[in-house]
């Protein structure tokens, strides 16, 4: 598939081809949902604890006697049933990340690639920098493209400081190493910046 190349003032410069392999790959749904789950959950901080009946303050004495009350029988305050009682089967802290085959992965990635091709949405510009920090330049270069009210996702060879520090002030833009390429970022954001020195690393990864 040839894309076009579109420098910074959105003017064409030239064409890029992606093999076909990548750009007319079927379109997987549930590797994609499997990826994005698992990329969710290894972010997963996991320190939400709860205290069980044997870690709340108090209730070392039983509150009335076994029998000739008439009430019920009770043992400790801090039984799960009372207002301040201990939690019963609640969260502990725990890690939640578990192994999702990089097949699977590699397929996730690949089929969202060749979704975004196929809408459009996947933009290769040629690679620039800037001078210096500058916000204004970084809003002229998206207002260039039609993409000042768009969440845009930039994915560049390495971030530059510059490049990074003009655009990071941008609420709907996120630049991303090639390294860095990730199903749930791609699907974030409504358009998908490619510097054209990206795409050979796009290929090495993607290809079968």
């Amino acid at each position: 598939m040839e894309i076009k190349v579109v420098n910074a003032a959105n003017q064409e410069v030239g064409t890029v081809t992606i093999k076909d392999e990548i750009a007319n790959a079927p379109i997987k749904k549930h590797a994609v949902w499997e990826t994005v789950k698992w990329q969710l959950a290894k972010r997963r901080r996991g320190t939400h604890s709860t205290k069980t009946r044997g870690e709340v303050r108090g209730g070392g004495k039983k509150p009335w006697p076994q029998k000739h009350t008439g009430r019920a029988r009770q043992g400790s305050i801090r039984a799960p049933q009372w207002v301040g009682g201990g939690v019963v089967h609640g969260p502990k802290p725990r890690d939640y990340y578990y192994p999702l085959p990089k097949k699977v992965r590699k397929v996730a990635l690949r089929s969202v690639v060749a979704g975004r091709l196929q809408e459009g949405n996947l933009i290769v510009v040629e690679d620039f920098t800037f001078e210096k920090p500058k916000t204004k330049q970084a809003i002229e270069f998206l207002r260039n493209l039609g993409l000042e009210n768009e969440k845009v996702l930039i994915v560049v060879p390495e971030l530059e400081e510059n490049t990074y520090k003009s655009f990071r002030n941008l609420p709907n833009v996120k630049l991303l190493e090639i390294e860095g390429l990730n199903v749930y970022d791609m699907l974030c954001y409504d358009k998908c910046i490619f510097f054209k020195s990206t795409l050979p690393k796009l290929e090495e990864r993607l290809s079968l």
